[in-house]
């Protein structure tokens, strides 16, 4: 059965969202992802009370490790201290895993599953139904793939779920970032939301003046007419905000009214993960 008020397909006693229905929910869905970041950045963790210039350079140094070593035993351990690093800044196993571990790991397993079975070496078993080999070297490249890509991925959540956006492009202008780049980074971050709500501001009001559910070729000219829209919207937008920036003095610098203040442990957090990567990077572990 069909509510021909809303376009919502009923089907065994299960309500199926249409198209715009989906579409909605998919931005709401976004926009509260943003809002939980900025929460997460506010609370009481050892990240947040870190300076961001020398969070910046850690987390960085352990990532650049991350992807060096050679050897999985260290390249586990700074997983392990990635994890532990979001366990004492309050951030939830679960987000990681929904956030980053499991697309992490379905993407990499596609690029690496075929070294399984092409890399030469020892045979450890064998592949059901096709009866290919897969050998322990094979084995050992594709975890050290999924294994710093997962660590890496990890490292860089925590620097974005811990530290305001604006904070972290004023890092990196601090740390000699050129402001071009800076400034494509905020401006790209901060349309990307203008983008969703005015998509979402165009989704519900097309689903407030749908009388009945639409069919493929209807759907398909409203989401094109929709994005045509959005486009130019968008191209509109853009040019008068940038030039009433330009009017207002804004050349690419990132200012902000909160200054940044190095504390005695922020320095120590620093020389720690620094240390870490230094062995790791000068002792070829």
């Amino acid at each position: 059965m069909e509510d021909p008020a809303y376009g919502v397909c009923t089907c065994r006693g299960k309500k199926r969202r249409g198209l715009l229905e989906s579409l909605i929910f998919g931005l709401i869905g976004a926009d509260t992802h943003s809002l939980e970041a900025e929460t997460t950045s506010a609370l009481p963790g050892l990240l947040q009370g870190v300076d961001p210039r020398l969070k910046l350079v850690s987390l960085l140094a352990l990532i650049v490790a991350a992807v060096s070593t050679q050897r999985l035993t260290v390249l586990a351990a700074l997983f392990l201290l990635a994890v532990g690093l979001a366990v004492v800044s309050q951030i939830r196993l679960a987000r990681l895993v929904r956030q980053v571990w499991i697309g992490v790991f379905l993407f990499s397993g596609v690029i690496v599953l075929p070294a399984l079975v092409l890399v030469p070496g020892e045979t450890i078993a064998h592949l059901p139904l096709f009866g290919w080999p897969i050998t322990l070297q094979g084995l050992r490249s594709a975890s050290f793939v999924i294994g710093r890509a997962e660590t890496a991925a990890t490292l860089s959540l925590l620097l974005v779920l811990t530290t305001p956006w604006p904070h972290v492009l004023k890092a990196l202008r601090s740390l000699g970032m050129p402001a071009a780049v800076v400034a494509i980074l905020g401006m790209t971050h901060r349309y990307i939301f203008v983008l969703m709500q005015s998509a979402l501001q165009m989704a519900e009001a097309r689903q407030s003046r749908l009388m009945a559910p639409l069919d493929g070729p209807a759907r398909r000219r409203l989401m094109l007419t929709m994005i045509g829209m959005l486009l130019s919207r968008t191209l509109t937008l853009g040019t008068e905000v940038h030039a009433a920036m330009i009017a207002r003095g804004y050349r690419g610098e990132v200012r902000l009214l909160d200054e940044f203040r190095t504390r005695p442990s922020d320095w120590a957090f620093l020389l720690a993960t620094l240390a870490v990567a230094a062995t790791i990077l000068g002792g070829r572990l």
